[in-house]
């Protein structure tokens, strides 16, 4: 399948373009070639780009495939833009079945059009048996940040108040279940959801009074709060009393010797205002 022949050519056709169908993907050239929105003064174009190599690549709540897209579409959300458009590449295993590809491919695809995000191209390599993980998916977004927006980590001031969209740790904790076959009395299960539209809602409602955004996921809420507070030369004072933590998520980061402000997340954000 990695060899561009017949078996490429099929792979692409009959599962990546058939998922993610697009007036642009049906173009089949190297590059999608598109008009970009009218831009009023004062507009600004977003890029992000992230690599998911999460194990396992299933796990309570979610896959590698929406993950990508959500992680992505977030990333361009944070800087206060509505996502335009995705593109991804994949890196395949040797022997990595068909069956689960095509499981990771269609869960993308819906988290793509629950999103309104399309993927309007991509690309696919094979790589030897042993020398990747399964499924290695890299996605890239554009938005546009509508003129007088102003988010960035540099901006948060003192008398500011930092503010969470609501529990944290339950995609970490879901995931190192998974891998490391732990049961516990109820299901937990990852956040992973695409944030734009929420942080639209926060804009419209408050314009001009959010200072920074951000995803609190690798490294959780507490790393991202030191990286703003880098950023910003802002320190910061946190209740831990008043930060909403799932009790099954507790428990899970009290069995294991963890710090739930330290696990990641995939659907919460942060608000300095």
């Amino acid at each position: 399948h990695g060899a561009g022949g017949r078996a490429a050519a099929q792979l692409i056709e009959e599962l990546f373009l058939a998922a993610f169908d697009n007036d642009y993907l049906r173009q089949g050239n190297d590059g999608a070639v598109f008009a970009p929105p009218p831009l009023p003064p004062g507009a600004r174009l977003v890029m992000a780009t992230d690599g998911h190599v999460v194990s396992p690549l299933f796990f309570p709540g979610g896959d590698v495939g929406c993950l990508s897209v959500h992680g992505t579409v977030n990333d361009v959300a944070m800087s206060g833009a509505r996502p335009l458009y995705l593109t991804a590449s994949f890196i395949l295993e040797e022997g990595f079945p068909l069956a689960d590809l095509k499981r990771i491919v269609d869960s993308m695809a819906q988290a793509s059009r629950e999103a309104d995000v399309p993927v309007i191209t991509g690309d696919t390599k094979v790589v030897e048996r042993g020398k990747g993980d399964g499924v290695f998916i890299s996605t890239t977004g554009l938005g546009v940040v509508a003129p007088g927006v102003d988010i960035a980590g540099s901006n948060a001031r003192a008398g500011d108040v930092i503010l969470l969209s609501g529990t944290i740790g339950e995609h970490g904790v879901a995931v190192l279940s998974q891998r490391e076959s732990l049961e516990f009395e109820t299901t937990i299960e990852s956040d992973t959801a695409a944030l734009h539209t929420l942080v639209a809602a926060m804009l419209q409602a408050a314009p001009g009074g959010v200072r920074v955004l951000r995803d609190p996921t690798r490294g959780g809420l507490a790393t991202t709060l030191n990286e703003i507070a880098r950023q910003s030369c802002a320190g910061m004072l946190l209740d831990e009393t008043a930060i909403p933590i799932l009790p099954q998520v507790d428990a899970a980061c009290e069995l294991l010797g963890l710090d739930p402000l330290y696990i990641a997340n995939e659907g919460k954000l942060i608000a300095v205002c």
